[in-house]
């Protein structure tokens, strides 16, 4: 007799049937009925772990022990009868379970709530700002109702209960638009603020109405004549009239926060209000007014802490994307330290530090946790949810970082800049084509925008396709100083056009605003043409170019200059030079002083690669990029 005909005449048999067919029926209810009875998550991992641990627990006792006619007796007192003949019953039971599992998998679905329908309908506690109209005779005044707007969506971005879209989104719309009901579903919102503001010396008048979108239906309209110095209290009024009106209960916390006074210190405030109007252009000139704006307010009143923020945020990006000297790194860390210790509760002192530490120290980790904090003190402020996608997309983690940014679009549907970060990450993540639908979005609210159309186009690239890069390339005509650029002069070296490079290059150079690039810039653009003449066969043309970069680059490290970006352009010099020793003795390093940024650090590893196919190397290249491929 063999082992699963001894199994038969067991006991252990039937229980672990009859257990199987219980346990399958036990977990359909719980995955089918728990949800509609709103019993919580975790009840039914529960249920499946105690069946689980059941199982081996009941198969132990069974073959320990035997029911008899005589009752329960131990299996080695059972005299057991011969096998039982092959019977069906099991077939029926099965057939039973099925029947029972299937009717309350339809049962569950048909009586649980339609999630994806109320997801997608626009909550009733939701508003959008528009921009605010400026009535000043002084036209240079306009700055001043874009400030008031942007304030008193800072107060309600403290709100929970409350959806608020952010200003990025908002401004693009006139103010006192005749098509609400439109922009509203665009926005995702059922109210809408609109209003008017009119500066005259010290004296300020503000009027806002209430609306209702659908029907144009005005719940409430007020207006405000105040002092410049008591214009804190309009904008908390405001705040507080919406939150009643849109039946928000709010908590002290943020009580506190709508009635927050930043400054008493009405020139500090201008001075803000000036700068804050600048804050979403991506120029130079306008970021470096920004920033002498932020000081001016911070001189004026050092207890500033929405001044310190915005210096925090400008300088943090400023020292990110530029040569990183460690004079930026100290003004970022005061502006930040300042902000915290100003405004530890109202969200952005810790959106402030939060952004130091991603910024300039790369402490990912810690800067999540404040950027965390920062987000439940705010919780309807789109950038601290993009800002942690970001820091996210830096350790690596995508899936996780798609989705915050995808929450931060839902807060500010027509920002370019989320859509276009939401394409770049899915670009690295290899799905093209959700790449390009983001892209779309971007250029669906920026048409013609040439950043966009190049980091499309990169994507086309990518996938093999040079026709788009190569007309971009030549039809585009772009500053020196951004990322677009370098794309486009990539795009001409892949199809090996290095003298068109070198012209296009040394054409734009010459310009008054080539003339005025910072170095690191500069070097790069020299040192580009040099590499074109050494891929063209024109070594003694090329290499007079890569010794006055050498030049630059010394110097620039010698002032302090610490970027990822310095250390992989020397390490390429030495490589296009040909000093292998040289490169030998900086990939180790170059490669870990970016390990542990797992979005933008494999680039060390690339340029590592790239260095040593220069000098030969080739072995040593393939192993870095099988790895990284």
């Amino acid at each position: 007799m063999n082992f699963f005909d001894e199994l038969k005449r067991r006991s252990v048999y039937k229980v672990a049937v009859a257990y199987a067919v219980v346990a399958w029926l036990l977990i359909q209810v719980a995955t089918q009925v728990f949800p509609f009875l709103q019993i919580p998550d975790w009840a039914i991992r529960l249920v499946i772990l105690l069946l689980t641990l059941g199982f081996p627990v009941a198969l132990i006792l069974a073959w320990a022990f035997e029911l008899t006619p005589e009752g329960l007796k131990r299996s080695d007192e059972v005299v057991l009868s011969p096998a039982p003949k092959r019977r069906h019953a099991w077939i029926y039971i099965a057939v039973i379970g099925a029947l029972l599992s299937l009717g309350l998998f339809f049962a569950g679905r048909l009586t649980a709530p339609d999630k994806s329908s109320k997801a997608s309908e626009t909550p009733e506690q939701s508003i959008a700002v528009l921009p605010f109209l400026s009535l000043s005779e002084d036209k240079a005044n306009a700055y001043f109702a874009d400030g008031i707007q942007d304030e008193i969506l800072t107060r309600l971005s403290k709100i929970g209960g409350i959806k608020v879209i952010s200003r990025t989104s908002t401004q693009q719309y006139q103010s006192k638009p005749g098509n609400l009901a439109e922009i509203a579903k665009q926005l995702g919102v059922t109210h809408v603020l609109e209003g008017s503001v009119q500066k005259a010396g010290e004296s300020v008048r503000v009027n806002v109405q209430l609306i209702k979108a659908e029907g144009d239906s005005h719940l409430w309209a007020d207006t405000f004549d105040r002092k410049l110095t008591d214009i804190f209290a309009v904008e908390s009024e405001v705040a507080q009239r919406i939150a009643d009106s849109l039946e928000a209960k709010l908590t002290g916390r943020e009580k506190a926060a709508i009635n927050y006074v930043g400054t008493k210190v009405p020139a500090a405030y201008d001075a803000y209000l000036h700068g804050i109007a600048l804050r979403n252009s991506q120029a130079r000139k306008d970021q470096s007014a920004l920033i002498e704006y932020m000081r001016q307010a911070v001189a004026l009143d050092p207890d500033y802490a929405a001044a310190w923020a915005e210096l925090t945020f400008a300088q943090g990006l400023l020292f990110v994307q530029g040569e990183q000297t460690e004079a930026q790194r100290a003004e970022v860390q005061t502006a930040a330290e300042n902000t915290l210790r100003l405004d530890p509760q109202h969200g952005s002192g810790h959106a402030a530090m939060g952004m130091y530490l991603y910024y300039c120290l790369r402490e990912y980790d810690k800067a999540l946790t404040e950027l965390f904090q920062a987000h439940e003190q705010a919780p309807n402020d789109g950038v601290i949810l993009q800002a942690i996608g970001l820091v996210k997309r830096r350790q690596g983690k995508l899936d996780e970082s798609v989705a915050f940014q995808l929450r931060a679009a839902r807060l500010d549907p027509r920002n370019q800049d989320i859509w276009l970060n939401l394409g770049w990450s899915y670009r690295g993540m290899r799905r093209f084509a959700d790449a390009h639908t983001m892209f779309a979005r971007a250029l669906a609210l920026a048409p013609k925008d040439p950043d966009i159309m190049v980091r499309a186009a990169e994507v086309d690239v990518a996938q093999g396709n040079l026709a788009t890069g190569q007309r971009l390339a030549r039809e585009l005509t772009l500053p020196l100083d951004g990322r677009a650029y370098g794309n486009l002069i990539y795009f001409l070296t892949l199809e090996r056009k290095y003298d068109e490079v070198i012209a296009k290059l040394s054409h734009d150079l010459a310009e008054p605003e080539g003339r005025s690039l910072p170095p690191m810039l500069q070097a790069t653009a020299e040192m580009t043409i040099g590499t074109m003449h050494l891929l063209a066969g024109r070594e003694n043309e090329g290499r007079p170019f890569l010794l006055r970069t050498e030049a630059t680059l010394k110097k620039l490290r010698e002032e302090g200059n610490n970027s990822p970006g310095l250390q992989g352009m020397i390490l390429g010099l030495h490589a296009w030079l040909g000093r292998r020793e040289e490169v030998d003795r900086e990939v180790p390093e170059h490669i870990a002083q970016q390990a542990i940024d797992r979005w933008l650090g494999m680039i060390a590893e690339e340029e590592a690669a790239r260095a040593f196919v220069l000098v030969g190397e080739n072995d040593r290249a393939l192993a870095l990029l099988e790895r990284l491929a």
